[in-house]
């Protein structure tokens, strides 16, 4: 039984079965492969890919994008509304479309106010299938709007009392970032007692003196438009109950004097929210946040509850000193009654806050796009929820349903749209809006109907490669509408495969549980619908496992000895293993000590470190295995002795000689654990700007315990000191008291000072700022100060801070400009910056190089010579020139094809370049263009220019069909690359004899038309070797070879006898083998009876030449070397180049025939590879194989292959 997929659950009577799209796995029916060979001719409605958000604030100082992007086949057209009415953008000119998109760009830089275009907008992408439409887009420029100006008095209050301070930051878009910091830019210590509210309130449970400052500024940070504002700094004095009743004797009666407790305690009451109660609302998906401050004294502790539930253990967080509960990810079961709860030791009080926790829209089942074939049934189904529940409504090309045009295939039910028996008119794109009070929902969903025959998108011949005994996926992606069915067939008789080994994916995959050796071979693939049916091959080939057959084992060893771990791996003789090895599953150490060999680790003079689990890594590209061993390292009970360490820290550290720029630290050694110290190495932590983090400040000799320091102005400086000594460094000392030096004026200015244009109207200066420890102290700020470089213009200066960054705008374009940046702080300014040139934005180039010239070096290479393009007219700084060349048409057939354009960049001022790689007798048109850093200018005028006439290819084939006694007829097919116009064939042929030597060389001309031959007047029964090429006027191309055989006189074969099977040959060779026998058995019987026969004398008087030792001087030797030498030069064609039996040569076998038979001395190669030798005839000899000589056996033969 064959196998054929079918979704089993989702089967559905005839016709209703929605089309299914597959790749490597299973794509529903929401969208068609992008697969490019499918995309070509498939339709498809819009579906829009990109889009800005719905709540977009924009920045009022940078141009308005506003992004709507889409695909479809027909690539779609875009169009836009505002505030429910068409935006005609041709009329504005501030408005511009991306090419081959919908992304609108309104550039307010130049000229306009953002608020212009505050609205709603909504992008439509239309082709002929339909139109998506996006979200409506609410554009708002962002907001950082001034403190307004007030007069805050002194709060002056006793020690204990409770204190808010109000931030009540100006209302921004979107709203500000709120925090406070003093004068210094340090932000306000927080604690329990001590917090800011999250309406920015800076709240005080109860005050202490040190609480007393007249900074506490509340600041406002603008992240859209990166702006800090600052309210007026507010002056808090706390004093005690005896400077109180001073004040007021000074200033009140004598009766309101307060009593001499200072500090009141008192239970807690809350400072917000108010009441007892109170409720808040979040929306499903929020973070929701409940706060509780409370003051009293002692400082409360704060406590959360939920009434008649528990806090979500994973969702649940407290910020602000558990001041303020937050949940995340809010849902509906959140909703209920919170309790905080203030304590200290004179009382506790409690806060309920109740939470309802609403939801704007959100998708149970959002709408799918759907593809469906002609007569098929579908629905599109968009289910939301929300609180309160959303009102569905649908829209068709962006039309309200009610109003569209009218299909008879679709009917609405709710939140369904039902089709049944859809036509190609069905194509639409609908939309589904979910809204409640909280929000809206939009979705595009596409009906597309297509009839389409089956396509298999997997690759043919596809290889999979599998490890034996594990499973194997073939994949099968396809695409049909309807949808196909798939079967599977392995071998080329196309065996069918049996469910009860295979398993069927509704994807087209094949998998094969457990892969065995033989499951290799090729799988075939079929997938068939009523439209058509395709097929696809693919081949599997099943490994060997890796395998550890010798593992490394549990070692112990001494201290100071060697031992080696053996790890021997067997593979598939296919596959290259790598071996590896791990110590403690990570590298082993960079030690000379480790050496690896083929299987082997060895670790010489090991140490306690060397201890571990070693672990041997075998990874082929297609599996790995590993196997360990643990490695114990002991030793003998080591003999006492003095105990060497690095040293103790040092202590008492001292700072004395305080000045402006410097200090004297002073410290006591630790001890040195019997090796002397070398040196002290001394770090200073600055806690203003970096606590936490230590620096090297210097080093002195392990002889002297004091260094004098240099210091840098407002840092408050920490110092600690480490002691070193052969054997290491020490841990650091206890941190010394705290210094702060005094500010003063920075002492350099930014680094990398740059001015590049980033528009073609804007110079944009930017710069490394200097870090809080370069300061020198509060204030730092950067005077950036520009001017043209070639003009008599003033400096323009701006002071800025806490950028570092400055655009000017409005300058002419690619002007050079002279730069400046210069450090200052409220102590003053930092030394005169050096100037830097930059140079404005660059533009597109305005001129295109003049005067293109193109000189035809020869059939493949052309050179071509431009103007180059005055400096001026370049408007950036030059990158170079660009060619585009293309061939137009081929010069002998005219055809028109696909223009495919290709590019050469010639870097720098270069007014001349080389074209490589042209085909020959082409028609080609070129244009040069000048490149600045911006892009590229205006295209010359196009150039044409011809490339001459070139050699031919091979032939794409000779076949010698129809041999007879005494004729062959040749066939044959023309070059695949003539390059020119074919004048004539050449055909040259010579015999090959019994010896296989060549005879004589016949030339033969050949008509340029003419793609059959019959040579006749051959000899029968003989080899003949053929030399065929083609000409045009540039002259010879590659010939290609090929050998024949003429038929056999069977009259004459007839005639033959083989010597070697007559009864009378045998009988005779018999008798003188046994002849040779009974000589030899003679000979040895006299040599042993000694005297009787003289062999030794006779052997001495006349030595016998054959059995002297052959020296490599001996003539004969260098003569028997010659002779094989000789025999290599006359050696017949090789195996390899024999005639397939189709008897077609191919262009690869004609090459190699061709070097046979060429000079091996004097046949030479050009540089690029090609051969250049003339075909000498030389004969050629190979020794036979088999009977693949073509001479018929003789006597003559039969008796050398018998000695």
């Amino acid at each position: 039984m064959q196998l054929k997929i079918m979704p089993k659950k989702k089967r559905l009577s005839a016709g209703r079965a929605p089309l299914m799209l597959f790749l490597c796995q299973m794509i529903s029916a929401l969208e068609v492969p992008l697969d490019p060979k499918l995309l070509e001719d498939l339709v498809q409605p819009p579906t829009i890919t990109q889009q800005s958000p719905k709540d977009y604030i924009i920045d009022p100082r940078e141009n308005i994008v506003i992004q709507c992007e889409a695909k479809g086949k027909p690539s779609p057209s875009f169009s836009w509304t505002r505030n429910g009415t068409h935006f005609d953008i041709d009329k504005d000119p501030l408005v511009t479309m991306k090419p081959g998109s919908g992304t609108l760009t309104i550039n307010i830089m130049s000229e306009g106010k953002a608020e212009t275009y505050e609205g709603v907008y909504q992008c439509t992408a239309r082709n002929e299938r339909g139109a998506a439409i996006s979200n409506n887009i609410v554009i708002r420029p962002s907001r950082s709007p001034l403190w307004t100006k007030e007069k805050l008095e002194p709060i002056i209050l006793r020690n204990g009392q409770s204190l808010v301070l109000p931030c009540r930051p100006p209302i921004g878009l979107p709203p500000p970032i709120i925090f406070w910091m003093d004068n210094s830019f340090q932000r306000l210590p927080q604690s329990e007692r001590v917090s800011q509210g999250l309406n920015g309130d800076l709240y005080f449970s109860n005050v202490l003196p040190e609480d007393t400052r007249e900074d506490y500024i509340c600041y406002a940070r603008f992240n859209h438009t990166q702006t800090i504002q600052q309210k007026q700094p507010i002056s808090v004095k706390v004093i005690s109950v005896d400077e109180l009743n001073d004040t007021i004797a000074a200033n009140l009666s004598d009766t309101e004097f307060y009593g001499a407790k200072s500090h009141r305690q008192r239970p807690p009451t809350f400072l917000t929210p108010d009441g007892n109660t109170s409720r808040k609302e979040e929306l499903r998906g929020n973070v929701l946040s409940l706060e509780c401050i409370a003051e009293g004294l002692p400082t409360p502790i704060i406590y959360w509850i939920k009434e008649d539930g528990t806090l979500p253990i994973n969702r649940t967080f407290y910020r602000n000193f558990k001041k303020t509960l937050q949940i995340v990810q809010v849902t509906e079961a959140d909703s209920g009654n919170y309790q905080c709860i203030a304590k200290n030791a004179l009382g506790a009080i409690h806060h309920t806050i109740s939470v309802t926790v609403k939801a704007a829209p959100y998708w149970i089942i959002a709408p799918q796009n759907l593809v469906l074939s002609p007569e098929e049934d579908g629905t599109l189904i968009c289910r939301a929820n929300g609180n309160p529940k959303p009102r569905i409504s649908w829209l068709s090309n962006g039309v309200p349903i009610e109003i569209a045009p009218d299909d008879p295939s679709r009917k609405i039910d709710g939140d369904t749209i039902i089709f049944s028996k859809v036509q190609e008119r069905s194509s639409a794109v609908y939309q589904c809006n979910a809204s409640n009070e909280y929000g809206y929902l939009l979705a595009n969903a596409f009906v597309n109907v297509l009839a389409e025959p089956p396509r298999i998108l997997t690759s043919a011949n596809t290889l999979y490669q599998v490890i034996a005994n594990r499973p194997a996926l073939l994949d099968c992606a396809f695409f049909g509408s309807p949808l196909p069915t798939i079967e599977w067939f392995k071998g080329a008789k196309g065996s069918a495969l049996r469910e009860d080994i295979y398993v069927l994916h509704e994807n087209g995959t094949l998998e094969i549980p457990v892969a065995q050796k033989d499951s290799t071979g090729t799988y075939t693939c079929v997938a068939r619908n009523k439209l058509g049916m395709a097929n696809n091959d693919v081949h599997l080939e099943i490994k060997d496992p890796t395998r550890i057959i010798k593992q490394p084992e549990y070692a112990v060893v001494q201290r100071g000895s060697t031992v080696s771990f053996e790890c021997k791996v067997k593979h598939d003789h296919t596959l290259i293993p790598t071996v590896m090895w791990l110590k403690d599953h990570g590298e082993l150490p960079n030690d000379g000590r480790f050496t690896v060999d083929k299987d082997r680790l060895v670790v010489a003079d090991v140490n306690d470190d060397d201890g571990g689990t070693y672990t041997c890594v075998a990874n082929t590209t297609l599996d790995n295995v590993s196997a360990s061993a643990v490695l114990s390292v002991v030793a003998p009970t080591p003999t006492p002795a003095p105990i060497y360490d690095v040293p103790n820290p040092p202590f008492d550290l001292e700072l004395t000689d305080q000045l402006d720029r410097s200090v004297q630290l002073s410290w006591t050694p630790g001890d040195d654990n019997n090796s002397p110290i070398t040196k002290f190495i001394i770090e200073y932590e600055d806690a203003m700007h970096e606590p936490g983090l230590w620096h090297h400040q210097t080093e002195v000799p392990g002889t002297q315990t004091t260094a004098q320091l240099k210091l840098s102005p407002y840092v408050n400086y920490s110092f600690r000191v480490m002691a070193e000594n052969n054997l290491g460094r020490s841990l650091p000392s206890e941190a010394s008291e705290q210094y702060l030096t005094k500010a003063a004026e920075p002492d350099k200015n930014p680094t990398a000072v740059e001015g590049l244009g980033s528009e073609p109207d804007n110079l944009v200066i930017t710069w490394k700022p200097l870090n809080g420890f370069e300061s020198n102290g509060p204030g730092l700020q950067y005077k950036v100060s520009w001017r043209q470089k070639d003009g008599d213009d003033e400096w323009t200066s701006v002071v800025v801070a806490n950028v570092s960054k400055y655009i000017v705008s409005g300058t002419p374009t690619f002007v050079p400009y002279l730069i400046k940046v210069q450090a200052l702080n409220d102590a003053g300014f930092a030394p005169e910056p050096a100037a830097v040139m930059g140079h404005s934005g660059e533009d597109l180039p305005m001129v295109a190089p003049g005067n293109v010239r193109v000189n035809v070096v020869n059939s493949t290479l052309a050179e071509v010579h431009w103007d180059p393009v005055p400096l001026k007219s370049i408007r950036g700084h030059l990158q170079g020139y660009r060619i585009y060349y293309w061939k137009a048409q081929s010069s002998l057939t005219r055809n028109r094809r696909h223009i495919e354009k290709k590019i050469l960049t010639f870097q720098g001022s270069k007014t001349h370049g080389m074209l490589p790689g042209l085909e020959p007798f082409s028609h080609y048109t070129l244009n040069v263009r000048v490149v600045n850093g911006k892009g590229e200018g205006p295209a010359s005028p196009d150039k044409v220019f011809n490339t001459p006439e070139g050699v031919p290819s091979a032939p794409s084939s000779l076949k010698i069909v129809n041999p007879t006694l005494d004729s062959l007829t040749l066939e044959w097919e023309p070059p695949s690359h003539p390059n020119g116009i074919l004048t004539e064939y050449t055909l040259k042929y010579q015999p090959i004899n019994s010896t296989h030597e060549l005879g004589p060389l016949v030339d033969l001309k050949i008509p340029a038309n003419k793609t059959r031959w019959i040579l006749k007047n051959l000899n029968f029964s003989t080899r003949y070797k053929f030399y065929f090429y083609a000409q045009t006027a540039a002259g010879s191309g590659i010939q290609i070879t090929e050998e024949a055989i003429t038929t056999v006189d069977e009259a004459m074969a007839s005639r033959q006898v083989d010597i070697a099977t007559q009864g009378w040959f045998i009988g005779l060779m018999c008798a003188v083998a046994l002849l040779i026998l009974i000589l030899l058995i003679v000979c040895f019987i006299r040599r042993n009876k000694g005297g009787k026969y003289p062999v030794k004398e006779k052997e001495d008087a006349h030595a016998d030449p054959e059995i002297q030792p052959m020296k490599e001087d001996d003539g004969t030797f260098g003569e028997y070397r010659s002779l094989e030498s000789d025999a290599e030069d006359h050696k017949p064609l090789k195996k390899g180049s024999r005639t397939p039996s189709d008897r077609t040569v191919k262009k690869e076998d004609s090459d190699d025939s061709l070097v046979d038979y060429g000079e091996g001395v004097n046949g030479q190669f050009n540089e690029d590879g090609s051969f250049i030798g003339q075909y000498s005839g030389k004969k050629e000899k190979e020794p036979a194989e088999g009977n693949e000589s073509s001479e018929a056996p003789s006597p003559v033969n039969a008796m050398n292959s018998f000695v």
